[in-house]
C-alpha cells in the first residue's frame, strides 16, 4: 500500500478510528488489540500524516549507555543531565526547532499521544522527577527533525522497570530510533525484545545503531555486535532497516563533561552521523513508514469490522428468534375463543339494527326461520356427541384465559432470561422460514456446541430446533428481568386480564361494521326472512366452537376452517370451528355460518393478539427489543460508513 497523498486518507482514517471502538461498545465486544490499535494510530499515524510534520527521532538505550550524552551532542548544548546513577532521568525530553512553534496545531499533534501538556524545561533538575514530557528549543537542529531523549528502559529488576512506561510512550511516537548500546548490553535480549516490539508492532520503523565502544575495538567488532543487535530487533531483514552503524568511543573528556562525543561510521558506505541525520527526507521516509503502518492498521480494521458484522448478525438472529417466540406465546395465550361473548354481542348489534317490521314480526312470532328448525336438529345430535365435542360454558372462559395467559407468559419469561434461547421453527410460518433460510445462507451453525454460535437441527417432522446464545447486548435486560422476579411480572400481567376478556370499544365498532356489511350483502328474500337472526340466536347454545392456532383437526371431525392472515405478521394462522357434518347442517347453512364466523374470529384475534402482544412486550421482552433494535440500527449505519471509508483508503 502506497501513501502518495497522506492528506486524502486522513479524514476516512480518522472516522474509522472513532467508529470502530463505538461499534465494539454498542455490541458489547471486548478485544485488547483494539486499544493497542487505537494507540498506534493516535501515536504513529494520525498526528503525523501531513508531509510538513517533521521526523521524530528518539534516542533510546539501557541505563548508563550514554543516551543523554548523545542527545546533548546533537543539540549542541548541555541540557539533559549526564553521569551519575542509571535511571537518573525520569522524564521524556523533546528538542524542537523554534520554527515549529509557529506552526498551527503542531505542538498539540506532537504531544497528543501523551495526553498531557508539555512543560518548557527551564531547570534540568526537573528531569529527575517523573511527570509530563518537557521540551527545549534546539536552534541547531535541522528543521525537519524533532529529537527525543528517553529515560532508560532497563532500570529495575525481576520484570519491574521504573521508567519503562514513560519510555514506551515516547518510543511509540518516534518515526526513527537511535539505539545506543554498550559491550555489556548489546546482546541483552530483554532490551532488544522490548525495542523489537515497539519497532515492529504495527508498522516497521528504521533505526540508527550507535555503539558506545572502547577505542581498542575494531570496526569489524563493532559491526559484528551491531549485526547481533539488528537481528535481535528486526530478524532476518535487519539489513534493510538499519540506516547506519556508528561508534561513539569512550573519552575521558566526554565523561568529565568537557567535550561532546565524536561519532564515526563503522560501515564503509555510511555517511557521517550528522550528515546522515540532515539528509533524512521526512516525506520519503514517512511515506514508507505510513505505508507499512497503514497496511497493518487497515488489515486490523478489517478484522475488527468482520468481528462486528458477525456480532451484529447474531444479535439480529437472536432478536428475530425472540420475536417468533413471543408471537408463539401470544397465540398460546389465546387458545380459547369466547364464542358466546363475541357471537352474542354480534347478535345484539344485529337485532338492534333490525328494521321496524322485523322487530314487530319477531314479537308476534310470525318470522319464518327455516334454519332455526335445522339447528334444533343440530342440538339433538350434538348432545349425543359430547364425547367428541364438549361445550365450554361462558362462565368458564375467564378461568381458562387466566390459565392460558399465565402458562404462555411464564414460558416466555423463562426463555427470555435463559442464557440460550431455544425455539421450534416451523417452515409453514413465514417469519420462521425467513430465519431458517438466513441461518442456512450464512452457515451460522457452530461446530463447537459449547461455543457462542447458534445451533439449528431439523427433526423428522420437518421442524427446526434453534438454540441461540443471548447476545451480550441483551444480557443487562435479562438481569433486570431476573431482578424483578416472576411474581412481580405475573401480577402485572394478571391485572390486565379483563382487557382480554371484554369486548373493547374498538372491537364493538368493528362488529358494527361487519353487521352493516352483512346487511348490505343480503338479498330481498334474506331481508324478508331475517335468516341471520335465527342462526345467530341458536349458535351460542348449540355450536361447540374450538379455535386451534395451528393447522390440523383436533376434534377428529370435519368442521368450518377459518384462515386468518396478516396478524402481527403471522402467516397461515388457522382456526377450526368444529361443527361436524354429521350434525345434519346443509352445505348452504355451513357456508352461511362460515361467512358469519370468519370475520368475527378475525376481528377478535386482531384485537386480542395486539393486546396480548403489547402486554408481553411491555412486561417481559421490551427492554431486550429496545436496546437490541437501537444497537442494530446504529451498528448497521456504522458498518456501512466504515466499509465506505476503508474503500476510500484502498
Amino acid at each position: 500500500m502506497s501513501v502518495e497523498s497522506p492528506e486524502s486518507i486522513f479524514e476516512p482514517l480518522h472516522r474509522i478510528r472513532q467508529v470502530i471502538p463505538e461499534l465494539y461498545r454498542l455490541l458489547f465486544l471486548e478485544d485488547e488489540a483494539l486499544n493497542e490499535w487505537g494507540r498506534i494510530l493516535d501515536a504513529k499515524l494520525l498526528p503525523r500524516i501531513h508531509p510538513d510534520f517533521p521526523l521524530t527521532i528518539a534516542v533510546c538505550g539501557g541505563g548508563s549507555s550514554g543516551k543523554s550524552t548523545l542527545f546533548n551532542a546533537l543539540v549542541k548544548e548541555k541540557i539533559s543531565p549526564t553521569g551519575g546513577r542509571a535511571g537518573m532521568n525520569r522524564r521524556v525530553l523533546f528538542a524542537i526547532h523554534q520554527a515549529h512553534f509557529s506552526q498551527e496545531g503542531f505542538i498539540e499533534a506532537l504531544f497528543k499521544p501523551f495526553n498531557a501538556l508539555p512543560l518548557h524545561l527551564k531547570n534540568p533538575n526537573l528531569l529527575f522527577e517523573p511527570g509530563s514530557p518537557c521540551y527545549v528549543t534546539g536552534p541547531d537542529l535541522p528543521k525537519n527533525l524533532v529529537l527525543i531523549d528517553t529515560p532508560d528502559f532497563d532500570t529495575g529488576s525481576r520484570g519491574i522497570y521504573i521508567n519503562r512506561d514513560s519510555a514506551k510512550g515516547a518510543l511509540e511516537t518516534a518515526d526513527i530510533m537511535i539505539y545506543i548500546f554498550t559491550n555489556s548490553n548489546y546482546n541483552n535480549r530483554d532490551n532488544t525484545d522490548f525495542i523489537s516490539h515497539l519497532l515492529t508492532g504495527i508498522g516497521t520503523r528504521k533505526s540508527f545503531l550507535v555503539y558506545r565502544a572502547y577505542p581498542s575495538f575494531t570496526d569489524e567488532e563493532v559491526r559484528e555486535h551491531a549485526e547481533t543487535v539488528g537481528r535481535n530487533i528486526y530478524g532476518d531483514g535487519a539489513s534493510d532497516q538499519i540506516l547506519g552503524v556508528y561508534r561513539m568511543d569512550e573519552d575521558n573528556r566526554v565523561a568529565s563533561g568537557d567535550s561532546f562525543p565524536k561519532f564515526r561510521a563503522a560501515r564503509p558506505n555510511d555517511a557521517p552521523f550528522e550528515e546522515a541525520l540532515n539528509a533524512l527526507n521526512p516525506i520519503n521516509l514517512r511515506r514508507e513508514l505510513h505505508a507499512s503502518i497503514m497496511k497493518e492498521a487497515v488489515e486490523t480494521a478489517h478484522r475488527f469490522l468482520k468481528t462486528a458484522k458477525k456480532s451484529k448478525e447474531r444479535l439480529f438472529l437472536y432478536l428475530n428468534a425472540l420475536d417468533i417466540l413471543q408471537n408463539q406465546s401470544v397465540r398460546d395465550a389465546l387458545r380459547r375463543f369466547p364464542s358466546d361473548r363475541v357471537i352474542r354481542r354480534f347478535t345484539e348489534i344485529w337485532l338492534q339494527t333490525d328494521p321496524p317490521f322485523a322487530r314487530v314480526m319477531r314479537r308476534t312470532g310470525h318470522v319464518v326461520e327455516l334454519p332455526f328448525r335445522v339447528l334444533l336438529k343440530t342440538i339433538h345430535l350434538l348432545k349425543s356427541q359430547t364425547r367428541t365435542i364438549q361445550k365450554r360454558p361462558e362462565d368458564d372462559f375467564p378461568d381458562h384465559i387466566e390459565l392460558d395467559l399465565l402458562n404462555a407468559s411464564n414460558k416466555l419469561y423463562v426463555s427470555v432470561i435463559d442464557p440460550d434461547l431455544t425455539i421450534s421453527l416451523k417452515p409453514d410460518d413465514g417469519k420462521a422460514l425467513d430465519l431458517i433460510n438466513r441461518i442456512k445462507a450464512n452457515e451460522i451453525e457452530t461446530e463447537n456446541p459449547a461455543g457462542s454460535n447458534p445451533t439449528m437441527v431439523q427433526d423428522p417432522k420437518g421442524s427446526f430446533m434453534l438454540s441461540i446464545p443471548a447476545h451480550p447486548r441483551v444480557v443487562p435486560g435479562q438481569q433486570s428481568l431476573r431482578d424483578q422476579g416472576w411474581g412481580t411480572i405475573r401480577d402485572k400481567i394478571l391485572s390486565r386480564k379483563e382487557e382480554i376478556i371484554r369486548i373493547s370499544a374498538t372491537m364493538d365498532r368493528e362488529l358494527g361494521r361487519i353487521v352493516q356489511g352483512f346487511r348490505n350483502s343480503m338479498s330481498f328474500m334474506d331481508r324478508l326472512r331475517q335468516t341471520f337472526s335465527a342462526v345467530l340466536n341458536v349458535i351460542p347454545a348449540t355450536a361447540a366452537v374450538t379455535y386451534i392456532l395451528h393447522t390440523g383437526d383436533p376434534v377428529g371431525a370435519a368442521g368450518i376452517k377459518v384462515k386468518l392472515t396478516g396478524l402481527l405478521g403471522l402467516k397461515d394462522l388457522y382456526a377450526l370451528i368444529a361443527i361436524p357434518v354429521t350434525a345434519g347442517i346443509k352445505k348452504a347453512d355451513l357456508k352461511q355460518l362460515q361467512e358469519i364466523l370468519e370475520p368475527l374470529a378475525k376481528t377478535w384475534f386482531d384485537d386480542k393478539l395486539n393486546t396480548v402482544h403489547t402486554l408481553f412486550k411491555n412486561q417481559i421482552t421490551g427492554p431486550l427489543f429496545e436496546t437490541g433494535q437501537l444497537a442494530l440500527t446504529s451498528v448497521e449505519i456504522m458498518i456501512q460508513n466504515v466499509e465506505s471509508d476503508l474503500d476510500a483508503i484502498r
